[in-house]
């Protein structure tokens, strides 16, 4: 296990270098870092989504864009880009995409401001049921093996990661 735990570190990302990249030792080791951990199962999530979203002619950035409008009707595309962790100007493409392809409305013109806000259409809707279904099974599979105790512990401590991060606490 160890040496497969090895292998996925140095193969990870293209990182064929040494695990202390550094000249003088004060590195991050890698085979230790919570962070660099985080990392890889925030990627492994992504590959794993991408990969039964992929049948359904989705995307994760699509699919959370739908999602985001599910759960919040009339979010801006500025909103929906901070939602969905892409820039402004790739979420007006999707969103152009999804009103082109009937997923999603805007008015012609903003109600207030600029801000155009969507919504679903019924196709929308449907389409993301379909998905809905396919990211749930991920969240199953990662989290198969794992307690209720042991989901509820990580996801305080995840919890708590993003607000110390947000808040800038510092590590002094």
């Amino acid at each position: 296990m160890f040496l497969i735990r090895r292998v996925n570190i140095l193969t990870h990302n293209n990182v064929c270098q040494n695990i202390d990249m550094s000249q003088d030792g004060a590195g991050v080791d890698l085979e230790t870092s919570l962070g660099y951990l985080l990392k890889e199962a925030s990627s492994a999530l992504r590959a794993a989504m991408e990969e039964v979203l992929r049948p359904l002619g989705m995307s994760v950035t699509r699919y959370a864009c739908l999602e985001l409008l599910a759960q919040r009707p009339g979010l801006s595309n500025s909103e929906l880009a901070r939602g969905a962790f892409v820039t402004r100007q790739s979420m007006n493409v999707l969103l152009q995409s999804l009103e082109r392809e009937g997923y999603v409305t805007r008015p012609a013109q903003a109600p207030v401001g600029k801000a155009l806000p969507a919504r679903l259409t019924p196709r929308g809707r449907r389409s993301l049921e379909k998905a809905t279904v396919a990211v749930r099974s991920v969240e199953v599979r990662m989290l198969a093996g794992m307690t209720e105790a042991e989901q509820s512990g990580a996801f305080r401590i995840l919890q708590r990661m993003i607000q110390s991060l947000r808040d800038g606490h510092d590590a002094t």
